[in-house]
């Protein structure tokens, strides 16, 4: 009886263990949207403030400023070099979120099939011996008893 309550006990404890890892995943996967978002909101920040730069080099060669043209170009090309080092930062962080994401359904996966192939059968095949082991025992007490009163 013990060892059918250590049974249960071991089933429902990796049963919260498979629960808490899909909530793990759960998260991991919420944490990757709310990066994408951000993502994005970065890239139309990006274009918002490259479309403000034009507008305002188009106002200055309107009026004809070479000077003031130049160091506004070139800071746009640095206001670009900076966007782009931060998308990519993003998109590196976002593949090593995708990567960890991945080793935890493998982990998943590793669980789920050491479950399946330990413990259902492992426990069925103790179950089976189990079962055989007090029929026999039955077997042997019954003719035991049919010999006993067979002699006597």
């Amino acid at each position: 009886m013990s060892n059918l309550l250590l049974l249960l006990l071991l089933l429902l404890l990796l049963l919260l263990l498979l629960l808490l890892l899909l909530l793990l995943l759960l998260l991991l996967l919420l944490l990757l949207l709310l990066l994408l978002l951000l993502l994005l909101l970065l890239l139309l920040l990006l274009l918002l403030l490259l479309l403000l730069l034009l507008l305002l080099l188009l106002l200055l060669l309107l009026l004809q400023q070479q000077l003031i043209l130049l160091l506004l170009l070139l800071l746009l090309l640095l206001i670009l070099l900076l966007l782009l080092q931060q998308l990519l930062l993003l998109l590196l962080l976002l593949l090593l979120l995708l990567l960890l994401l991945l080793l935890l359904l493998l982990l998943l996966l590793l669980l789920l099939l050491y479950y399946y192939y330990y413990y259902y059968y492992y426990y069925y095949y103790y179950f089976y011996y189990y079962y055989y082991y007090y029929y026999y025992y039955y077997y042997y007490y019954y003719y035991y008893y049919y010999y006993y009163y067979y002699y006597y």
